[in-house]
């Protein structure tokens, strides 16, 4: 398992969890009791299936290392293991965040300008 995953997070959503210095997860991840990530593989499916034709989002890299067991790899669509975490998240596991929005067709489109899912780091 890699231990690097992914969130996409509303841009509201993450300048609130920026100034609590915690992310609560969204009402999705609330009320199914963990925060939803994908792996870099998984980012693109993601995407088009939950977050096409929405801007002003973050895609935050989170380091799944410091969470141990709240960490748990669930089987999801097509029985990938998807990782969920089971409590908050803190900034301290945030290694990168980048601005992106989502075309109708899930493709991204970043702050800078690049329009594919390689991920770089960019400050939080």
């Amino acid at each position: 398992m890699t231990s690097i995953a992914y969130k996409l997070v509303d841009g509201r959503e993450w300048q609130t969890a920026r100034q609590d210095k915690v992310y609560r997860g969204s009402v999705l991840d609330r009320a199914d009791g963990f925060i939803h990530l994908s792996t870099a593989a998984q980012l693109p499916g993601t995407a088009t299936r939950h977050y096409a034709g929405i801007s002003d989002l973050r895609l935050v890299a989170v380091d799944l290392a410091i969470f141990g067991e709240a960490v748990r790899w669930e089987p999801s669509r097509g029985g990938d293991l998807f990782p969920h975490i089971y409590g908050d998240l803190p900034m301290m596991a945030v290694r990168s965040v980048r601005g992106l929005s989502i075309d109708a067709d899930g493709r991204p489109r970043f702050a800078d300008g690049s329009v594919d899912w390689s991920i770089t780091t960019e400050s939080r």
